[in-house]
């Protein structure tokens, strides 16, 4: 099964959330944390995993060979992003723009066109005792994070429990972090912009046909407007976390609600258990 953890608007507490599930679930089931939050990792400083890997995340970008070229244009012409431009006698790359699509090469009439590899992050992979664990990191000045996305998730066993840490917002990392999840936990806050961002996230899943359901961190007298709106789109509140000094105070010192509040893993496995109960009842209803 695999569980993506999401937000619309940043700060919620999504990285919470995700790493107190995964502690809790650990001793029980197989379980995978894959942070997907490639701009800004920081699951690891609540799992403290002992890295055992690093391989470099690359994207094919154009090199052409200028011998071969006759400057017809084609390249140029095919690129949706505006990462080659040709000119009267030579060719121009910017890899910064390049989506590694690979169409200048496929289409090149001459083959003057080769893909070589461009660097844009990295793939940390370890563990912490049964957790396996791996995560991307966007190298900086680099603006493709859809790819490192993409390979952090190949690293889901397909058997036991894989849960996804995704960034914040709707945007295509997101999108590649969420799509293909059985369920998504969009986890918010009760304030207007919690709300907000959260009725886009909805939107989002929706989109891709994943049932979800809602966490509301710090939760307190301003939940009103948050549970009318799960009402009334028919969306679950699977869990409330208190706005409480101890929990921010566990928080910051990278400390799950699992590891530093021992009835909190009760919660999250019974969290765990009504999430897969959803799962199940929509696979369900799907096949009917």
């Amino acid at each position: 099964m695999i569980v993506s953890i999401a937000s619309g608007k940043g700060g919620t507490g999504k990285t919470l959330v995700a790493t107190s599930l995964a502690r809790s679930l650990m001793d029980d089931y197989r379980v995978t944390l894959l942070d997907c939050d490639v701009e800004e990792p920081n699951a690891h400083l609540f799992i403290k995993p002992q890295i055992t890997s690093t391989e470099e995340v690359a994207i094919p970008v154009p090199g052409v060979r200028q011998d071969r070229c006759n400057h017809c244009g084609k390249c140029s012409e095919v690129c949706a992003f505006n990462a080659i431009a040709v000119l009267s006698d030579t060719v121009i790359t910017f890899p910064e723009l390049c989506h590694g699509c690979g169409a200048c090469s496929h289409l090149c009439p001459r083959q003057a066109i080769s893909e070589i590899p461009y660097r844009i992050g990295s793939l940390e992979k370890g563990s912490a005792g049964n957790l396996e664990f791996a995560m991307g990191k966007l190298d900086i000045g680099r603006a493709m994070a859809t790819p490192v996305v993409r390979k952090v998730k190949q690293q889901s066993p397909g058997s036991g429990i894989t849960l996804i840490d995704a960034s914040p917002g709707t945007s295509c990392p997101v999108i590649e972090a969420v799509n293909g999840s059985d369920f998504c936990l969009l986890v918010t806050e009760p304030t207007p912009f919690g709300l907000n961002d959260l009725a886009l996230a909805v939107e989002a899943v929706r989109h891709l046909g994943i049932p979800c359901g809602v966490v509301i961190n710090r939760a307190g007298k301003s939940d009103a407007a948050l549970e009318q709106y799960c009402l009334r789109e028919n969306i679950p509140v699977l869990l409330k976390i208190p706005l409480d000094l101890k929990i921010a105070c566990l928080y910051s010192e990278g400390i799950t609600l699992a590891d530093g509040l021992p009835e909190w893993k009760i919660r999250f496995k019974q969290l765990a258990e009504r999430i897969m109960e959803l799962a199940v009842e929509r696979s369900c209803n799907t096949q009917r």
